[in-house]
């Protein structure tokens, strides 16, 4: 009784997970504009191109990751090597690898992690867009993962869901904890 009561909870929760927000049908247009928000020195054509692309490749890479499922069943394909891709962190190498070959002058393109700290959470990767010279925490959150290829957007500060932390922070802590600091070379 208490294992089946725990599955229903865990298939709940993973449910939960992947219910996207409401659509209201000018989500490209909003996130342009949300864009062309981070500074008044924003080129509108980056903006709106950025927000085109973060759209239209979403879409292309649910059609190549084969997305059937919510985004933690979908993981578990993915591990299992049912499917090709589909983690978080394959999304957001891949929309930053795509949005990075349109040489953006007025934008620039990071990378974040979160829950890399917590035990009780997976890790959780996404790739952020912000103007050009500043840094993640101006910038807006660019998630297609979180509900299992639907894009999720929002300014970094007003993503309550996640804490995110640069990835290149977290990288080198976890190479320092599994390595410990490198040490000067000193011949003898």
């Amino acid at each position: 009784m208490i294992r089946a009561l725990a599955c229903v909870l865990a298939l709940v929760t993973m449910s939960a997970c992947a219910t996207p927000p409401a659509s209201t049908g000018d989500e490209v247009q909003r996130l342009a504009t949300e864009i062309r928000s981070l500074g008044p020195d924003i080129d509108p054509e980056e903006a709106d191109r950025a927000a085109r692309i973060a759209y239209s490749y979403t879409a292309q890479l649910v059609q190549e990751y084969e997305i059937t499922d919510p985004p933690l069943i979908h993981n578990a394909k993915v591990n299992k090597g049912l499917r090709p891709r589909g983690l978080c962190w394959h999304w957001a190498e891949d929309i930053e690898r795509r949005l990075k070959q349109e040489n953006f002058q007025t934008l620039d393109l990071h990378r974040a992690i979160a829950n890399a700290d917590n035990p009780f959470r997976i890790d959780h990767s996404t790739a952020i867009i912000s103007r050009k010279g500043e840094t993640m925490y101006d910038g807006v959150v660019l998630d297609p993962w979180r509900y299992g290829g639907v894009l999720f957007w929002s300014p970094l500060i007003d993503d309550t869901k996640y804490e995110w932390v640069p990835r290149e922070v977290v990288l080198e802590k976890r190479r320092v904890e599994q390595y410990g600091e490198l040490l000067p070379y000193v011949s003898s």
